[in-house]
């Protein structure tokens, strides 16, 4: 479904018109959409529902509280990576049973904090951490349940800093080492092998490195299987791309075309940790012209929104759709081309660093200070990676439900950025 929308000339969050939230609330503001997220994993659960899978929603796409009790609401689980992430998805109520822990530095205080809490199974990605979860585990006389986070060096062709299943990135163990893992895992009582873990990195736009992990993943299966370890769990992470230009991302059945296929034939479950398809979609950034200028023969418009807020273009290089909320230019399918009307321009932001920008060289409509300006596609990675980098308050979040409208975190004060400050 479309989350937002321009009805007479203005931005709408499903039946909400957006600058009203803006003066009502402030800026900057993220606005999401509850029934974009319910409709996302709706349209994961269908398309995998041939092999029953347990949803796990990566926690660390945007992991505040009012959107993880969508998921909860939504039948799905968790995929944490931080002790951290397992207490906000038991603060939102979320079935501790059937979470899956992931990450490559658990420390034993995180690993403890899991077992007291009966995690599903560990995303074991050291031989390392391996030992940390059997000693823990046998100080607190249970059994630590495993799957081996192997990396099948298939390059996903993303971004070289989301790239995560290729041989060098510091995740998962060399996927030639596996039996051997395996063995001493079997020879180990407080330790229980459940299963292969396999996450090649995010954003995904094809379905081909999905199709080369499923084939790899059923020849482990089958060599652990002859080895004698009781394998049913194959979790394939996430990384499901989507649509930050226009229409590049897959739906979810295209994904589950060359996953399914491959669950079948090795006779197991199916566990996924999609993030960013779930949330990516959901949400806009609203920011308010503060000033505009031009220098060094460039236009720039200075916003109130800014990296501390969203540093994925910085960090990344990230590409985010952006178009005022009033414009004088309706917004095309394409807005990276040359536009009737639009004048070529900066989104810049006031943290004093040159690499604070939201766009650059990017033909927007006419804006003038005081406009409100909407930056696309910034539900995941964006309010969970905030910062209070130049001192700055963190951003209200408002879920927005038909006409509905809940404040799912107020906007920081000054008293909140020192309230954890001793000696003040």
């Amino acid at each position: 479904m479309q989350a937002f929308n321009y009805r007479d000339g203005e931005l709408y969050c499903e039946d909400v018109p957006v600058a009203k939230l803006a003066e009502q609330y402030g800026t900057p503001l993220w606005v999401y959409s509850k029934s974009f997220i319910l409709g996302q994993l709706n349209q994961i659960q269908t398309a995998f529902a041939a092999v029953d899978p347990v949803i796990c929603y990566s926690v660390k796409a945007n992991s505040t509280l009012g959107i993880l009790k969508v998921v909860r609401d939504a039948g799905c689980s968790f995929d944490v990576v931080s002790g951290g992430e397992l207490y906000r998805v038991k603060a939102a109520g979320g079935d501790t049973s059937k979470v899956v822990f992931a990450g490559v530095g658990k420390t034993d205080e995180e690993i403890r904090f899991a077992l007291e809490n009966d995690i599903l199974m560990f995303d074991v990605e050291s031989e390392q951490e391996l030992d940390a979860i059997a000693e823990v585990a046998s100080s607190m006389g249970k059994v630590g349940r495993v799957v081996l986070r192997l990396n099948p060096d298939i390059d996903a062709k993303t971004h070289s800093k989301t790239t995560t299943g290729k041989k060098g990135n510091k995740f998962g163990m060399d996927i030639e080492r596996f039996r051997e893992l395996a063995a001493k895992v079997l020879k180990d009582k407080r330790l229980a092998l459940k299963g292969i873990h396999m996450h090649l990195g995010s954003p995904i736009l094809t379905t081909d490195p999905y199709e080369a992990a499923g084939k790899k993943a059923i020849e482990v299966v089958e060599q652990l299987r002859a080895d004698g370890h009781d394998i049913n769990w194959i979790n394939l992470g996430g990384g499901f791309g989507i649509s930050y230009r226009g229409n590049e991302g897959l739906p979810a059945s295209a994904y589950a075309d060359v996953i399914v296929p491959s669950i079948v034939k090795a006779k197991c479950r199916l566990a996924l940790e999609p993030g960013r398809f779930v949330v990516g979609n959901s949400c806009v950034l609203i920011s308010r012209v503060v000033f505009t200028k031009r220098e060094g023969g460039k236009f720039f418009v200075i916003q109130d929104g800014a990296m501390n807020d969203l540093v994925r273009p910085a960090m990344y290089d990230s590409f985010h759709r952006v178009w005022p909320v009033k414009p004088l230019v309706p917004m095309p399918e394409n807005v990276e081309d040359p536009i009737e009307g639009c004048e070529k321009t900066d989104v810049v932001g006031p943290i004093c660093e040159s690499s604070d920008y939201f766009a650059k060289d990017r033909y927007l409509p006419p804006l003038k200070r005081g406009d409100l300006f909407a930056t696309f596609s910034a539900g995941a990675y964006g309010s969970t990676m905030s910062s209070n980098y130049n001192t700055r308050p963190r951003a209200t979040e408002l879920l927005v439900d038909g006409t509905n409208v809940t404040v799912i975190r107020r906007r920081e004060t000054y008293e909140d950025l020192i309230a954890h400050e001793v000696g003040v």
